[in-house]
């Protein structure tokens, strides 16, 4: 039995943004595990997330308290799967996910049950969405200038045109994420692009991770008081602290927080590698998050798990 093989591997899980047609399909056709994990998430929501992720149509899919739900489905079958495949493999040494992929870390660790996972993530979804609609907002990539120098200048940009606008993801060196009302995102931008920094506007209508979400904080905390949680079974990497959650009252504070706070995603990848993570699997839709691991750490290994193609590229090889 490869025991040693995997004590040094970190499971990472997607966020919004990583949805797309089509995901889930292969693993629901080769492994029941997968398909039963669907069918579960179906019948907790009583409409067909599963035909929505195999099928689209994609603006559907793309709709926050869809997409959330949606995510964290295909996050967790991915993962179950590849247990079914080897189930020779012992736990990671430590598990994250971004934003939304947080749930499915907490799943991954035995801190919170899938049923209850996808019933958050989608009233997560519909409040965010509810949020969005009474103070539309956007978000932005900011790219070539270092952490503090976005963080400075969301302030100067948030006193000048007297709306809000701060970091939302630390995602690597020389790329965060800025959220906010319109004219803040603006100002931010400008001030942005003058100090030869490159501004992407992002296609979203939510200012996820900002005061703008704070209206609804009360409401999902009443959520989540009323949602079992449990010690994590080994590490799980908070997005907001980038360090261990211990308790289900920590837990619970840092999905809260998670709202209105950024993601730490640069610290947590980089405090995973200080514990002894050598190697990082992204499980679930999507390469995004390896593509960062690879920006904030040139000496780790990645490797990917949303397909069944890819479970099996992944248990032909040797992990150690």
């Amino acid at each position: 039995m490869t025991v040693r093989h995997m004590t040094h591997t970190a499971y990472l899980f997607p966020g919004q943004g990583s949805q797309t047609v089509g995901m889930g399909q292969t693993l629901a056709e080769a492994y029941a595990i997968a398909r039963d994990t669907f069918a579960e998430a179906d019948a907790i929501l009583g409409f067909a997330l599963s035909a929505l992720c195999f099928e689209g149509p994609a603006e559907t899919l793309t709709e926050t308290h869809n997409a959330q739900p949606a995510l964290l489905t295909t996050s967790i079958a991915a993962l179950r799967a590849l247990q079914t495949a080897r189930p020779d493999l012992p736990p990671p040494c430590c598990v994250a996910g971004h934003s939304l992929g947080e749930y499915s870390a907490l799943v991954a660790t035995g801190a919170l049950s899938f049923a209850d996972a996808v019933r958050l993530t989608h009233v997560r979804g519909e409040l965010m969405a509810q949020a969005g609609a009474a103070h539309p907002g956007g978000m932005a990539a900011i790219l070539r200038l270092e952490d503090d120098q976005v963080a400075v200048l969301c302030a100067q940009a948030a006193a000048e045109s007297g709306d809000v606008v701060q970091p939302a993801n630390y995602n690597a060196p020389g790329q965060v994420v800025i959220s906010g009302g319109p004219a803040g995102i603006a100002a931010a931008v400008a001030l942005a692009k003058a100090v030869g920094g490159r501004a992407i506007p992002l296609a979203v209508s939510i200012a996820a991770h900002s005061a703008l979400m704070a209206p609804i904080t009360a409401n999902f905390a009443a959520h989540l008081a009323a949602t079992p949680f449990t010690t994590p079974r080994f590490p799980v990497i908070g997005n907001v602290q980038a360090a261990p959650l211990a308790t289900a009252a920590e837990i619970r504070q840092e999905l809260v927080a998670q709202l209105t706070a950024p993601v730490c995603w640069t610290a947590s990848v980089a405090y995973m590698a200080q514990a002894g993570a050598t190697r990082f699997i992204e499980i679930g839709p999507g390469n995004v998050l390896t593509g960062l691991v690879k920006r904030i750490d040139g000496n780790v290994k990645t490797a990917n798990v949303a397909t069944a193609e890819e479970i099996e590229a992944f248990t032909s090889n040797e992990y150690t």
